[in-house]
C-alpha cells in the first residue's frame, strides 16, 4: 500500500510539472493586427469607433489590436465606456501613443493604463489627469488637494474617484500605480523615456513596425488565460473611419451641433411664417434633429440650453411683438450667455468656440435689426388703406343733387356730401368719412393730395 501511495504522489506531481510546461497559447499563424488612429478629444463617437474595431477584431481573430493615440483628453462617460470595452476584449489591445510629438493628457492617461500593452513614441508623453472643473469654456482646471486652500466636497468625490480607477488599472496591469495617483492628484507628466523608466510603459518604439517587433513573443493575461503575440511577421490592417464614423464625429462636435440647431430653428420659423416655400421647412427640420442629436450626445448643462432656448425664443417673438428691439436684445445676450455655458466640460476642443457664438449672434442680430428697421420705416409711411388713407385725396365730381351727389376718388365713385353749388366735372378734395359716403369740399390749389388712379 505504501508502494501504491507513492507512485499515486510521483504520478500527481509529474501530470502537475507536465501542466506548468505546457507552451502558453497563441495566435494562431497568419492573425492580423489591426491598427485605429485616434486623435483628437475623446468623446461617444471615439467610444463607438473603438467598440466596431473590437468587435471586428474578434470577427477576425485578430492577434492584437492597435490603438495610436493621440489626445488632449476627454469625457468621462465616454473614457470609461472605452476602457470598459478594452478590459473585456478577448482580443489583446496596445495603446501606441505616437507620432512623435503626440500625447495621452488626462482621459488618454487612463486608457493608456487600461491596455494590455503600453507604449509610446520618443518625444511623446502622458499624464495631466487631473479632473477639470466644469462651467465655463477656458476654466482653469480644479486644483489637487495640496495646493487647494478648501477643496469642496464634490471636487474631493471627483478626485477620489479618478485615484481609485486609475490605480485599480494600474494594479491589474502591473504597472506604476505611484505615479498614476500623482498624475491625477498633481497634475503630473512624464515623457517618454522617464515612462519607460519608472514602469509606467513597458515599450517605447519609434513606428508601428518596431513596435510590433519589440512586443513580438511577449505574453499577456487575458482573462483566465494567457498568450503569446506574434506579430513581427503579422500582417496589418488598417482601420480607416468609414462614413458613420466621419458623420458621428461631425455631429458630436459642439459647434457643429448649436449651428445646425439654431438653422433648424430659423428653416422652420421661415417656413410657418410664409407656408409654402417647403425648402425652408424640410432643412430646418433636418437640420433641427441632427442638431439634437448632437447634442445629446454631450454632457450638457441644462441652465446653458433653457437660457439658449429662451434666446431664441425672444428674438423669434421680437419678429411678432412690437418691442422696438428690446425682446431682440435680451434674446442675444440670453443666447450668447447660454451658448457659453452649454457643454458641461472643460475639456479642450469640448467646447463651442467663441467665433462662432460671436458669428451667430451677429447674424442673429442683423437679421432681427433688419426686420425692425423695416418695421419702422413702415411706421413712418403713410397709411394707403381705410379711412384715414382718403383724408385730403383729391377727387372729381360726378354729379349732385343738392348736397349730396357722386365723385370719383382714386378710381371708386363714392357717395359724396357738401357739393352744393358745385358743377359736374369740378375737382373735389375729401375732409372726412361718414361710413360709406364722403365729406369733400371744392379743391383748392396747393400741396393737396393728389388722387391715385
Amino acid at each position: 500500500m505504501r508502494m501504491a501511495r507513492l507512485w499515486l504522489c510521483s504520478l500527481a506531481l509529474a501530470a502537475g510539472l507536465a501542466g506548468l510546461m505546457q507552451p502558453v497559447a497563441g495566435a494562431g499563424a497568419g492573425a492580423p493586427v489591426l491598427t485605429l488612429a485616434v486623435a483628437g478629444p475623446i468623446g461617444p463617437a471615439t467610444a463607438l469607433r473603438l467598440q466596431r474595431a473590437l468587435q471586428r477584431a474578434r470577427e477576425q481573430q485578430a492577434a492584437l489590436l492597435v490603438l495610436q493615440l493621440d489626445t488632449p483628453g476627454g469625457l468621462d462617460v465616454a473614457m470609461r465606456d472605452i476602457i470598459k470595452s478594452m478590459l473585456a476584449s478577448p482580443v489583446p489591445v496596445a495603446v501606441f501613443v505616437a507620432p512623435q510629438g503626440a500625447r495621452a493628457a488626462s482621459a488618454g492617461t487612463f486608457i493608456l493604463y487600461a491596455a494590455h500593452v503600453a507604449a509610446m513614441a520618443p518625444a511623446t508623453n502622458l499624464g495631466a489627469a487631473t479632473p477639470v472643473a466644469i462651467g465655463l469654456p477656458g476654466g482653469a482646471p480644479d486644483k489637487p488637494p495640496a495646493a487647494a486652500s478648501a477643496p469642496d466636497a464634490m471636487t474631493a468625490k471627483r478626485l477620489n474617484d479618478a485615484v481609485a480607477y486609475i490605480r485599480g488599472l494600474a494594479q491589474l496591469r502591473g504597472r506604476n500605480a505611484d505615479w498614476a495617483e500623482r498624475a491625477v492628484r498633481e497634475a503630473a507628466s512624464l515623457d517618454a523615456r522617464a515612462a519607460l523608466a519608472q514602469g509606467v510603459i513597458e515599450v517605447m518604439a519609434a513606428d508601428l513596425p518596431e513596435l510590433l517587433r519589440r512586443i513580438d513573443g511577449r505574453e499577456l493575461q487575458l482573462g483566465e488565460r494567457r498568450v503569446r503575440l506574434a506579430t513581427a511577421q503579422a500582417p496589418v490592417q488598417v482601420l480607416e473611419p468609414d462614413w458613420r464614423d466621419q458623420l458621428l464625429a461631425t455631429l458630436s462636435d459642439p459647434g457643429v451641433a448649436l449651428a445646425l440647431m439654431t438653422l433648424g430653428l430659423y428653416g422652420l420659423l421661415f417656413e410657418f411664417a410664409s407656408p409654402g416655400f417647403v425648402l425652408p421647412g424640410v432643412v430646418g427640420g433636418v437640420s433641427l434633429l441632427l442638431g439634437l442629436y448632437g447634442l445629446q450626445m454631450l454632457p450638457i448643462n441644462h441652465a446653458g440650453l433653457a437660457l439658449l432656448l429662451l434666446g431664441l425664443g425672444f428674438m423669434v417673438a421680437e419678429l411678432f411683438v412690437p418691442s422696438f428691439g428690446v425682446l431682440g436684445l435680451g434674446g442675444l445676450a440670453a443666447f450668447a450667455f447660454g451658448a457659453a455655458m452649454l457643454i458641461d466640460s472643460g475639456t479642450p476642443g469640448l467646447a463651442i468656440p467663441w467665433t462662432l457664438i460671436a458669428l451667430l449672434c451677429l447674424s442673429s442680430a442683423a437679421f432681427i435689426f433688419g426686420v425692425v428697421g423695416l418695421a419702422l420705416r413702415a411706421r413712418r409711411r403713410p397709411q394707403v388703406g381705410g379711412a384715414a388713407a382718403l383724408l385730403g385725396v383729391r377727387g372729381e365730381l360726378i354729379e349732385h343733387d343738392g348736397d349730396t351727389g357722386w365723385a370719383r376718388v382714386n378710381g371708386t365713385p363714392w357717395r359724396v356730401r357738401g357739393v352744393a353749388g358745385l358743377r359736374p366735372g369740378q375737382p373735389v378734395q375729401v375732409t372726412g368719412v361718414d361710413g360709406l359716403t364722403l365729406r369733400v369740399r371744392a379743391a383748392e390749389p396747393g400741396n393737396d393730395r393728389e388722387e391715385v388712379r
